[in-house]
């Protein structure tokens, strides 16, 4: 795809300093950028690359004063790197926009499927499915009988919906993910052999929810696990049954939460966190990566470590764990002194 200087600063509604024909193809980095490209200058610690660039089209701001000659077109905004990620949003739009029907692909004859669709080769659309408008359901995806999914949804290539599964509008869902799979529910007999239990709930996953690769959201034991609107889960992360997810929360990269812990609004949730099941976490919560929480968390808390105590109290903490062997020693010297005291007053 090519786009001109002019049909850019018509997208963002900025001002052309250059030739209003010159045309880019791709988007790059500022310091690696080459003839063709569309960069953008928004950190001023990056401002030398400004004059050395071989990108076509640069974007900056308004404010910005040129101290060299600079051989890009410019394009001058009133913020930059807010620009650059709306020309993204819609260079993706533009990319992703497929439509129609690939073959080969089954589709229920029960199926019910929206307008102006993308239904990829080798993808498979069980009974009673309900799909939206403009939905794009990418190769060799799985959607089980019963789903639904709202309008402007995106399901990415690979992706597994177990049945029963209820999607919002405007939601995406990664490669390689599995929504609706078993929790992990088993009890033991008298013989102490485990034994299933039915996995009969689903998983309601609400409006503008992103969910990352290879990620597994399980369906509830009784009633839905629930990822409530604009959430965003990281890639890899695990969602247990019967979990309660709030709105705006954000996951990172392989934490785990345990079935029937609900979780509250904005919350962020770094990487490798491991939430145990059955608590309650409250809003506004911010959790440390690598932590380990086995308690409820009253909304606005701040926590590190495992088990998880208040972050000041972690950093405190670790200062003085950091110099153990130093304490240490000087106990030893101390208790040497006393002892030694202690037998010259004998």
């Amino acid at each position: 795809m090519e786009f001109t200087a002019k049909q850019i600063a018509d997208i963002l509604q900025g001002e052309i300093e250059g030739n209003t024909e010159d045309t880019v193809f791709k988007l790059a980095k500022i310091e690696e950028a080459e003839k063709g490209s569309l960069t953008f200058l928004a950190n001023p610690k990056y401002e030398p690359y400004i004059y050395t660039t071989s990108a076509s089209i640069a974007i900056v701001s308004k404010d910005f004063i040129a101290e060299k000659e600079i051989t890009s077109t410019l394009i001058r905004v009133s913020d930059p790197y807010k620009s650059f990620s709306t020309l993204l949003e819609y260079y993706n739009q533009v990319k992703n926009n497929k439509v129609g029907r690939e073959t080969p692909i089954h589709v229920s004859s029960s199926a019910f499927v929206g307008s102006n669709e993308y239904i990829g080769a080798f993808v498979y659309i069980g009974d009673n499915v309900q799909i939206g408008n403009n939905v794009k359901i990418y190769p060799n995806s799985y959607i089980g009988d019963n789903v639904k999914i709202g309008d402007d949804s995106t399901i990415f290539s690979g992706v597994k919906i177990y049945s029963e599964t209820v999607i919002g509008k405007g939601c995406k869902i990664h490669s390689g993910t599995v929504v609706g799979s078993d929790g992990f529910g088993f009890t033991p007999d008298e013989n102490g052999i485990y034994k299933a239990v039915p996995q009969t709930g689903n998983v309601i996953i609400e409006d503008y929810v992103d969910i990352g690769a290879n990620s597994t959201i399980d369906r509830a034991t009784l009633g839905s696990t629930i990822i409530k609107s604009g959430v965003k889960l990281d890639n890899q992360i695990q969602v247990a049954h019967n979990v309660e997810i709030g709105k705006n929360t954000v996951i990172a990269s392989q934490s785990g939460v345990a079935g029937s812990t609900k979780i509250g609004e904005n919350c962020m949730i770094g990487g490798q966190v491991g939430i145990v099941g059955h608590i309650t976490i409250g809003n506004n919560v911010k959790i440390q990566a690598q932590s380990g929480i086995g308690r409820n968390l009253k909304d606005g808390d701040v926590v590190q470590g495992s088990p998880a105590i208040g972050y000041s109290d972690f950093n405190k903490s670790y200062v003085y764990f950091k110099n153990l062997p130093k304490i240490v020693s000087t106990v030893n010297k101390l208790e040497k002194e006393y002892k030694a005291q202690q037998n010259q007053n004998e």
